[in-house]
């Protein structure tokens, strides 16, 4: 069997893959276990995140992206490679790959992740950004000279970008999406009830009640952790209009950094924005209103793409189409650019 062709969407929570041919066939979080004793890796993906909070003190679940980025070169490397080794499994050859990378990263960090991929096992490798892959993947049609926007809120960072004849016109990264939200829900249980919840429940708390502008019902869930005051484990029940406080605050610095990408679009770009929208991708954008409250900061509308969460991925398989052409004329190139 000839070696694939693979997309690899690099989130900082989690990791999908794209085949070409086959589209997307692995999914799973960005966690790797390690054993500190050995220096070995016992897991990685769906079967390390269990692991998160509940391992001996020799055993370690990380996540070696942080904020979009690399913050543990070998791990990572590993990481990549045991996605690259399960995708093509029954392949003789090494693969061809293209990665997303946000769009604020620095030659340095770009340079890691395409020597990561090198070293865990492809032939070629490329990069893209990531809010050009989500535009792509939502169904955009970039290439003409007309304007579209996207905001992409994965795990580690917002990106923003606009869009036109093929490429970013110009763009931005902010450290803040779906960890930052988790976090403030943290420090908001910690400071109003005195209780300390994991990065797990926080997650869940955000998936299932959370949101960032009013809705018509109130929603209720209850959750345990540990009592800062007692240090015994108990069960509070929370509103989902008090959870809107700690989510705003981080919606409000995405909307933000969009307003300002926006003051520096050029106008005729800008007419054709409020005209097609504001594209909204990755998993932060699913937070409940977030599409709403963007509208009514913005003034103009905004809008979730269908299979928001996968949208990157998607549009990195379908940059696979232009692989060919560019190895044979960007041979050593970093960036995927205009075909």
């Amino acid at each position: 069997m000839l070696g694939h062709d693979i997309g690899i969407d690099l989130g900082t929570a989690t990791i999908l893959v794209f085949i070409k041919g086959k589209g997307i066939v692995l999914k799973e979080p960005s966690v790797v276990a390690i054993d500190k004793n050995q220096n070995k890796v016992l897991a990685v993906g769906e079967e390390a995140r269990r692991m998160v909070g509940r391992t001996p003190g020799n055993i370690v679940a990380v996540r070696p992206l942080r904020d979009g980025v690399i913050s543990d070169y070998e791990v990572t490397e590993k990481m990549i490679k045991y996605f690259i080794t399960k995708a093509s499994k029954n392949s003789y050859f090494k693969p061809r790959v293209i990665i997303c990378v946000p769009s604020g990263v620095t030659e340095v960090e770009e340079m890691a992740v395409e020597e990561a991929a090198k070293n865990a096992g492809a032939k070629f490798v490329s990069l893209i950004e990531e809010p050009k892959a989500a535009a792509i993947g939502a169904g955009s049609d970039i290439n003409k000279p007309n304007g579209h926007i996207v905001v992409d809120v994965g795990g580690g960072t917002a990106d923003i970008a606009v869009l036109s004849l093929g490429d970013v016109v110009l763009s931005d990264s902010v450290k803040m999406a779906g960890d930052k939200f988790d976090e403030s829900i943290i420090r908001y249980l910690k400071k109003k009830y005195n209780l300390l919840v994991g990065e797990r429940t926080a997650e869940a708390i955000k998936v299932e009640i959370g949101c960032v502008y009013p809705r018509a019902e109130v929603e209720t869930m209850t959750i345990k952790g540990r009592s800062l005051l007692t240090g015994l484990p108990q069960s509070i029940e929370i509103r989902s209009d008090e959870i809107m406080e700690p989510l705003q605050e981080c919606a409000f610095a995405i909307i933000d950094a969009l307003h300002n990408v926006l003051e520096r679009t050029p106008p005729e770009l800008v007419g054709d924005i409020y005209q097609n929208g504001i594209c909204m991708t990755g998993g932060g954008a699913l937070i409940r209103g977030f599409d709403e409250l963007i509208s009514q900061k913005i003034g103009i509308r905004a809008y979730v793409a269908e299979d928001a969460v996968s949208c990157v991925a998607i549009g990195t398989g379908k940059a696979l189409d232009y692989l060919d052409k560019m190895e044979a004329s960007h041979r050593g190139s970093k960036r995927f650019g205009n075909y």
